[in-house]
């Protein structure tokens, strides 16, 4: 029997991993109908069926499931040994896709992209902003960020140093002008800026203190999806935001903003940046990880 060539392998891969030729098809950068015949031709110099295959989907046999648990540890002992050779170059190359909701891609470009620059020239960062939850390896992204608590069990995460913190601001001729709330109800009769989430829908605003959690629908004249227009837009007097805290730093430390509700504010939350546990790290993916593991805290930012 002709032994199967890696590519035709790794396409097997793709596929019974994906379940679909399409998808996998896209990860290879391929057609759907060239996959669909090399995996005939696998099928054929195996003298076994390997994939089910159905007008609407594709799945392995327990033939397939064999070879395709066999094959990922094969191919992920491949791939760390090429890694360790191409560590003797002395540099570092490639492009790392990442996918991040807008709070955490701020960070990232702020704290991590210029070390990336200039510890990884050799590297390319495509930072894909989403808000919604997605799969990242079906999207065809190499690492994702999300809270913790929301990353897949199956997945390796490193988390950022400082966990995101939120803070309630407005701008002192505001506060001036419409008083100030002492507590979360009293947003009631203030002006709001709403925040709209990716979904579309408005996000309420949460509120902690002593073990007690609560949830205000607020009203405004404005609503925004942006962070940092959210945090302008406090600062020009439109009302109350409700924004991470990265966002206000700026404006606080140079008086256009005060914080409101300081006592009442929901814990900060921990997000780490997440990839798939079962995969060999590629060296870009790695760069990356190892630039997240060293950003500042915010006590060495100050």
């Amino acid at each position: 029997m002709k032994r199967p060539s890696l590519n035709d392998l790794s396409a097997f891969v793709a596929v019974a991993t994906h379940r679909s030729f399409r998808r996998a098809a896209d990860e290879l950068g391929t057609a759907p109908s060239t996959l669909s015949h090399a995996m005939r031709g696998l099928e054929d110099r195996l003298g076994v069926r390997l994939l089910n295959r159905t007008t609407r989907s594709v799945s392995p046999t327990e033939a397939g499931r064999e070879l395709l648990g066999r094959l990922q540890v094969a191919l992920t002992s491949l791939d760390e040994a090429l890694d360790a050779a191409t560590a003797f170059r002395g540099n570092v190359a490639g492009k790392v896709r990442i996918n991040a909701p807008r709070v955490a891609a701020a960070l990232l470009v702020r704290d991590v992209l210029p070390r990336m620059v200039e510890r990884f020239p050799d590297v390319t960062v495509d930072l894909v902003v989403e808000g919604r939850l997605i799969d990242i390896v079906s999207g065809g992204f190499d690492a994702g960020v999300r809270l913790i608590e929301s990353i897949p069990r199956d997945m390796i995460a490193v988390p950022f140093p400082d966990p995101i913190g939120f803070v309630c601001v407005a701008s002192p001729a505001y506060l001036q002008r419409a008083g100030e709330p002492t507590t979360p109800d009293d947003l009631q009769r203030h002006r709001c800026i709403g925040h709209r989430l990716p979904g579309g829908r408005l996000y309420r605003w949460e509120f902690e203190r002593a073990g007690q959690e609560l949830t205000v629908d607020v009203n405004g004249p404005v609503v925004l999806d942006d962070e940092e227009l959210m945090a302008e837009a406090a600062a020009q007097g439109l009302g109350i935001a409700y924004v991470a805290s990265w966002a206000a730093e700026a404006a606080l430390a140079e008086g256009r903003l005060r914080t409101v509700l300081p006592g009442w504010m929901h814990k900060p939350e921990r997000a780490a940046v997440y990839y798939p546990g079962h995969r060999a790290v590629p060296p870009a993916l790695r760069a990356f990880l190892d630039v997240v593991k060293t950003m500042p805290t915010a006590r060495e930012t100050h």
